[in-house]
């Protein structure tokens, strides 16, 4: 009996040699060491195809990192959330902490801290109702959040993501080994790619905080690094700035 092929999103050509690759994640289109393009238009020259010249519309396609490492640009990371997040179960829960919009994220917090679990393997895995109570404690959940808050650096959206954050996470040589993703500032107030890129950034601070802590930091730790209050929190984890999170985290898990 003949297989059932997969369905993929639509206008995506695939290369020929594709199913010899591996993906980084099962959710991925393309194999690793590409990523995904969008369909776009394209200006060409005239030629015997297009005798005028002019513009053409270019089909999504796979395309090469140039760095052969695991890269996500907007594009891919908007058509996973699309075709994958909504039929996903699970947490984070629905809350009542007082915001009017606390729940309109949580498909988004569902997918992409599954998303980056299964991608690390992380034990324990990362629990979406914490990326929630952070999301609580950073930007009241306000897409349109945009302060500086964390010394001189600009911070926007929903989990408070610096711009400079957004160049280490595409940066090929930067600390980030593998895995970047490359997001414009000017796109990071998108509530998908702004939790996509925190999800991963918080995944980046635990690393960090483990080296700082000399063992495995805990996800409440790497919260800590995250909001840059680790020194603090280790005198008093109830210092003013975790305080917050705790109490919403608390509130989210009954």
């Amino acid at each position: 009996m003949a297989r059932k092929k997969k369905s993929s999103p639509s206008n995506i050509n695939f290369p020929v040699s594709q199913e010899n690759f591996p993906k980084i994640h099962h959710w991925r289109i393309c194999p690793l060491g590409q990523h995904w393009v969008r369909k776009h238009p394209r200006r060409v020259r005239p030629s015997r195809r297009h005798p005028l010249g002019g513009i053409t519309s270019v089909a999504g396609h796979c395309r090469d990192n140039r760095s052969h490492k695991d890269q996500m640009y907007s594009d891919e990371i908007s058509e996973i959330a699309l075709t994958k997040f909504k039929a996903l179960k699970g947490g984070p829960k629905a809350s009542k902490l007082g915001f009017s919009n606390e729940n309109e994220y949580d498909f988004l917090i569902r997918g992409w801290t599954r998303y980056w679990n299964e991608v690390f393997n992380s034990s324990p895995p990362l629990d979406p109702n914490l990326v929630k109570a952070l999301i609580a404690s950073e930007s009241s959940f306000n897409p349109n959040a945009s302060n500086g808050k964390r010394g001189n650096k600009r911070t926007s959206g929903l989990m408070q993501v610096t711009h400079e954050t957004v160049d280490f996470l595409k940066d090929e040589e930067g600390e980030l080994t593998d895995h970047l993703l490359n997001i414009d500032k000017e796109d990071i107030s998108d509530p998908n790619l702004n939790i996509a890129a925190g999800v991963r950034w918080l995944f980046q601070k635990r690393k960090l905080a483990t080296k700082k802590l000399g063992r495995q930091a805990t996800w409440e730790e790497a919260v800590a690094e995250y909001k840059s209050y680790l020194p603090q929190y280790r005198k008093n984890p109830n210092f003013r700035g975790m305080g917050t999170f705790r109490k919403f985290y608390e509130r989210i898990k009954k």
